[in-house]
């Protein structure tokens, strides 16, 4: 292999500067490219052998190209994507003035779909905003969800797809069977209103009823450059109460505790490893947010209680472990534990340490 050094061995060394500049030129026309090729230059590249040969540490290339991207997204957030539909009937979002039904909205739209929008004062004119669509949305909180799928009922045209956004799959897709006699697709955005895009992200969609009429949506959400993944209701919500609610529930806890523990955060931070910073960042971000949102996401659901309960029951044996000082009796546990995870333990390693250098290396940056 021929590396950089060997290649300039005798060659005039060039001015940083001048360096900095071609460099700044490369990239400009690389950033540009990729926001062409609808912010995914990661299709048209083989970065590995390119970097292996200019003689490259590994990732660098990666991590350079992966950035170019997320700064491509950014510009072309108010982009058009290709529609999936030959001809696109209405879209219509109940409750499309909140955050997600905002981001279903501008997709749609740039996507070339009709779209009209029910809020909670326009139900005089639900009808006539119902007329001739083809896609029904429901994104309203979780406590109202079912509640607003009552009311849709009788006004659908027998072939409009009935949708809803909800983090709970179960019960509204039951509600939408029970409220229109024609399609049924339950969808969840595992992400918040506040993404920049869709691209990278997840929609979990459970079908309900003929599932072969949300064949288009489903298309158009790829093409916004999200992976959908598909499950029963059921198995959605066994899997979230897991994902969400405990995860959510053990963050809520322990932000709760700190907060009567009262300790200085500035003093915990400085002396924080990267690893600690970056957990607590997370409990920070979950109180930045609204308590009504994970109030609904942790009380959804009688299971979640049960597994949360199961959890915190969970959780005195090893207590009278660490009480005991019993040294031999946590290792055996921590092995247990590390058996179920097997190989994925260490793949876990490695990415959250690639994670936590990318992390270190933006800070320093910043500095």
């Amino acid at each position: 292999m021929t590396n950089v050094k060997e290649k300039r061995t005798g060659e005039p060394q060039r001015p940083l500067e001048e360096l900095d500049a071609e460099l700044a030129r490369l990239l400009a026309e690389r950033l540009e490219r990729t926001r062409a090729l609808g912010g995914d230059g990661g299709k048209a590249r083989a970065p590995h052998a390119a970097a292996a040969a200019a003689g490259l540490p590994p990732g660098l290339l990666e991590d350079l190209l992966s950035r170019l991207e997320r700064e491509a997204h950014k510009g072309a957030a108010a982009a058009a994507f290709e529609c999936a539909a030959a001809d696109p009937r209405p879209v219509v979002i109940v409750g499309g003035a909140g955050g997600m039904g905002r981001q279903l909205r501008s997709h749609f739209e740039r996507s070339g779909w009709p779209v009209r929008v029910l809020e909670r004062d326009d139900w005089g004119r639900a009808d006539e905003l119902l007329a001739g669509a083809g896609t029904v949305i429901v994104s309203v909180p979780i406590d109202a969800t079912e509640r607003v799928i009552g009311l849709l009922k009788g006004r659908l045209a027998p072939d409009a797809l009935l949708c809803d956004v909800t983090s709970v799959k179960t019960e509204p897709v039951h509600a939408m069977m029970a409220a229109h006699p024609g399609p049924v697709a339950g969808l969840h955005p595992m992400f918040g209103p506040d993404v920049a895009g869709f691209t990278g992200q997840v929609f979990v969609h459970t079908p309900g009823r003929c599932p072969e009429a949300a064949g288009e949506l489903l298309r158009q959400i790829e093409i916004w450059g999200a992976r959908i993944c598909t499950c029963t209701p059921e198995e959605h919500d066994r899997a979230m109460g897991i994902i969400q609610a405990l995860r959510h529930f053990t963050t809520y806890a322990y932000g709760v505790f700190l907060a009567k523990l009262h300790p200085d955060i500035r003093q915990i931070l400085e002396l924080s490893s990267p690893i600690y910073r970056l957990e607590l960042e997370m409990v920070g971000r979950l109180f930045a947010q609204d308590p009504h949102l994970y109030a609904d996401i942790i009380l959804a659901s009688p299971r979640n209680a049960e597994l949360i309960r199961q959890y915190v029951e969970g959780l005195w044996p090893e207590l009278l472990v660490i009480v005991g000082r019993d040294r031999e009796e946590f290792i055996r546990r921590f092995m247990t534990a590390r058996a179920y995870f097997g190989d994925w333990a260490g793949k876990f390693m490695r990415e959250s340490g690639e994670m936590l250098n990318l992390i270190q290396a933006e800070r320093a940056r910043r500095k």
